[in-house]
C-alpha cells in the first residue's frame, strides 16, 4: 500500500483539468506537494488549491530537455519525489501528412519522453530512500490505434510499453508503477487542434467522464499498488473488448468517427 499522507508527490501538468483535481485530492490525502505546468498563469489556480501543502513549484516546458531537467534540480534540492505523476500531455488530430511535423514531434516529446525522462532522472533518489511510486497517465488510446490519433496513440501505446518494462525492471526495489487508462475526460484536451477536416469533430457526450471521478480512482490505485488503472467504464470496456474481439476495433472506430462528426455539427 502507498499511503499518500506526508509523502511529496510530483505532479507535471497541475493546472490542467486532471492536474487540478489531483492537486485537490492528494492534498485532501495529506500529501505535500511539487507542482509544474508550462507557465506561471497555468499553475496559478493550482498553487492556490494546493495551499500550505504546496513544497514548490516551477513553471517549464517539459517537451524540452531542459525543462525535465530544471524539475529534477527541484527534486533534489527537495529530497523528492515520493510519488511522481507523468500527467502532463497534448493531444492533436487530423490524418498523419495533415498534422504539422512540430506538432507531432512536441506531443511525442511530452506525452512519452518527459515521462521516461523524469523517471529515469527520480527513480535512483526514490530507490535510495527506501521506495517510490511512479503514475503514468496514459490513455484508452493506449490501447486501440484510432483515426486522426495516430501521434496521440503512438505515445500513449509507448507510455503503456514504458509502464510495463519499468514495473518488471523495478521489482524488489520498493518504487511501484501505476498506469492509467483514462477515456475521454472533460478537459481541455477535447479542445485540441485539429488539421484537414471539413468539419470539426466532437466527442460524443456519453464517452465524456468527470476529471474528479477519474482522479478519485487514480488515488484509489495508488493506494492500493495498482498496476492499471481504468477510471471509466468506458475504458474498462474498451480494453475489454481490445482482448478479446479485436476484430470489432475497426467497426467502434468508425461509428465513432461517424458520430463525432454529428456531434460537431450540432455545436455549429
Amino acid at each position: 500500500m502507498t499511503n499518500p499522507a506526508n509523502k511529496t508527490v510530483l505532479i507535471t501538468g497541475a493546472g490542467g483539468g486532471f492536474g487540478i483535481e489531483m492537486v485537490r485530492q492528494f492534498r485532501a490525502a495529506g500529501a505535500k506537494l511539487l507542482l509544474t505546468d508550462i507557465s506561471d498563469a497555468a499553475l496559478a489556480h493550482a498553487i492556490d488549491d494546493a495551499g500550505n501543502r504546496l513544497v514548490g513549484c516551477l513553471a517549464t516546458d517539459l517537451a524540452t530537455t531542459e525543462g525535465c531537467d530544471a524539475i529534477a534540480e527541484l527534486c533534489a534540492a527537495n529530497d523528492a519525489p515520493d510519488i511522481l505523476v507523468n500527467n502532463a500531455g497534448i493531444a492533436v488530430a487530423g490524418r498523419v501528412d495533415h498534422v504539422p511535423q512540430e506538432r507531432w514531434e512536441t506531443l511525442m516529446q511530452l506525452n512519452l519522453l518527459a515521462p521516461m525522462r523524469l523517471s529515469s532522472a527520480l527513480i535512483p533518489g526514490m530507490i535510495e530512500r527506501g521506495g517510490g511510486h511512479i503514475v503514468n497517465i496514459s490513455s484508452v488510446a493506449g490501447w486501440i490505434g484510432a483515426q486522426g490519433l495516430s501521434s496521440y496513440c503512438a505515445s500513449k501505446f509507448g507510455l503503456r510499453g514504458y509502464g510495463d518494462s519499468l514495473a518488471y525492471e523495478l521489482d524488489g526495489t520498493g518504487v511501484r508503477v501505476t498506469t492509467v487508462f483514462p477515456c475521454f475526460s472533460r478537459t481541455p484536451i477535447l479542445d485540441s487542434p485539429q488539421y484537414g477536416y471539413e468539419e470539426r469533430r466532437e466527442v460524443p457526450e456519453y464517452l465524456v467522464s468527470e476529471p474528479a471521478d477519474v482522479v478519485r480512482r487514480v488515488v484509489k490505485g495508488v493506494r492500493r499498488n495498482r498496476r492499471y488503472v481504468y477510471p471509466d467504464k468506458y475504458a474498462r470496456l474498451i480494453q475489454y473488448i481490445t482482448r478479446v474481439t479485436p476484430w470489432a476495433l475497426p467497426y467502434i472506430d468508425k461509428r465513432l468517427d461517424a458520430q463525432s462528426i454529428a456531434e460537431g455539427n450540432q455545436s455549429d
